[in-house]
């Protein structure tokens, strides 16, 4: 292994072992020590030794160096999916740290090469993202950096406008038909003299016929057929672009994809990865003078404040409820139709399948599905996992609710698109103007305004029309449009379309 001390060498070997002979199943892993500057650094890029510049990167750095200096955080593991997996030690570590890490990596391993959401990664990400940096440094070359660098902060703002759960489909496909407008008048008869126009061609039948010439044409031009949420992949496809501009959003979508499995699997990756490293720590790895550290470093990893949500907490704790459930058979038609409450509290059908169901679990879940389908309230129970609201008066949370449907409710709604606003591309030809038209899946919170309005700007930029989208706003329907100059608001009633706001005047970005 890279610069690995004979020592840690040593450990990594062994720990190797046990967590194979666990039954765990992972690419080559590859561990470097690293300093906590170089760590810093690389944890600023997503993991990755290279990235294209960009002043983000550097904002990241910052906040995560002085973060450490000031002793508000420290970074204790880092693992990137890739084939084979590359993991990062910290120099400085006390030695069981870095058995505490190595242990939690191969678990994360596992979980990459295992997981179906990770399924069509690219394990070559590191080649990729290097590749990436080339190309756009290239760009800043040619077109200099200041261009290139703002075209990529428009790009950015808009990378979770991505269809996250079209992962396993593979690339949308993009039809060449894209809108056309003809603008001829076929239902016209030919006129040799002006003066016969209105007798060839009366009004009222010139009137009936542009009617139904624009509803064909309505009907004609509709694109695209079908809403699209991967917003990105359509502006690649369809928005007026240079080709270097189109390469840029094209990288940027890519690395997107990249990273949303590990949004989506957050909670079940920490918790399987915890559960590993709590299982082969506790049981082969340590020895009598390291248990102490371990218990101090391990509970502050779990803790989870009163209000707040710890991925690793929770996901570990569900993983060691599910295990324990299917060890004793609590599960199925006859554990739920049972209301006694001792007995259920002394069920145990000894089924031991609780090894074999975690490990299934790992598979083929998301978070989402994860916490839909095992959560239970006598978890929340146990956990303490309530709905907490400030009180003002007292400065104080306080429980809200104990509400079992409230709380998974709450839960699944942050965890869904990871909280954030469900758009799709209704119409790329609305009106017959070539305008873009998208609209928001209301699931119960409003757009915020700021937000809504630097999307739409940044959109204008790309597709370099006007851009609209459908909402609903203080529960009316309402439509919002930006042509780069002006900020338009509609009220919605039914089928038509009311002005309700005064035009703003925006200043043209």
């Amino acid at each position: 292994m890279a610069n690995l001390t004979v020592e840690l060498e040593t450990e990594r070997k062994r720990i190797c072992k046990i967590a194979k002979d666990c039954g765990l199943d992972f690419f080559e892993t590859i561990f470097e020590l690293i300093t906590y500057d170089q760590i810093s650094q690389i944890a600023a890029y997503g993991g990755f030794p290279v990235r294209y510049p960009h002043w983000k990167f550097g904002m990241e750095y910052e906040q995560l160096s002085k973060s450490y200096e000031y002793g508000l955080s420290k970074i204790y593991e880092m693992v990137i999916n890739t084939d084979p997996c590359y993991a990062y030690l910290m120099e400085g570590n006390s030695m069981m740290d870095q058995k505490l890490v190595m242990s939690h990596v191969y678990g994360h391993c596992d979980f990459f090469k295992n997981n179906v959401w990770f399924s069509k990664t690219n394990r070559k990400m590191m080649d990729q993202m290097a590749n990436h940096a080339t190309r756009i440094r290239r760009y800043i070359d040619r077109h200099g950096y200041d261009t290139v660098e703002q075209f990529i902060d428009t790009c950015l703002s808009l990378e979770n406008l991505i269809d996250r759960h079209s992962i396993l489909n593979g690339p949308p496909k993009m039809t060449d038909d894209a809108p056309v407008t003809s603008g001829r008048e076929d239902y016209m008869f030919r006129v040799e003299k002006p003066y016969m126009r209105n007798y060839i061609n009366p009004p009222d039948y010139i009137a009936d016929q542009k009617q139904k010439q624009s509803q064909r044409e309505q009907m004609k031009v509709r694109f695209p057929a079908q809403p699209v949420r991967d917003v990105l992949s359509f502006l690649m496809y369809y928005a007026p672009l240079e080709d270097w501009q189109q390469d840029i959003l094209t990288i940027v979508r890519d690395e997107a994809y990249y990273f949303a499995p590990q949004g989506m699997t957050k909670t079940l990756n920490e918790g399987w990865a915890s559960y590993w490293h709590s299982y082969m720590m506790t049981r082969h790895i340590l020895n009598d003078s390291e248990i102490i550290d371990f218990a101090d470093h391990h509970s502050g990893t779990m803790f989870m404040q009163m209000g707040g949500y710890n991925p690793y907490k929770v996901g570990i704790e569900l993983f060691r409820d599910i295990e324990e459930r299917w060890n004793k058979g609590r599960f199925g038609r006859e554990w739920d139709e049972c209301d006694d409450i001792r007995e259920r509290k002394s069920w145990d059908k000894k089924t031991g399948l609780g090894r074999e169901k975690i490990f299934e679990v790992r598979k083929i879940y998301n978070d989402v599905t994860f916490i839909d389908e095992f959560l239970t309230e006598d978890f929340c129970v146990r956990n303490r996992m309530f709905v907490y609201k400030m009180n003002k008066e007292t400065g104080r949370f306080e429980v809200d609710t104990r509400d079992f449907k409230a709380i998974k409710a709450q839960l699944l709604f942050q965890m869904t698109n990871f909280g954030q606003p469900i758009i799709k591309i209704e119409d790329a030809n609305f009106e017959n103007r070539g305008e873009l038209l998208m609209t928001h899946v209301h699931e119960g919170l409003d757009l915020q305004p700021d937000y809504m309005d630097a999307t739409m700007r940044n959109l204008f930029k790309l597709w370099k029309r006007p851009v609209n989208i459908v909402t609903l706003m203080d529960n009316e329907a309402q439509l919002f449009r930006f042509d780069g100059n002006s900020y338009t608001k509609h009220s919605l009633d039914g089928d038509n379309k009311k002005e309700t706001a005064e035009q703003q005047e925006l200043t043209k970005t």
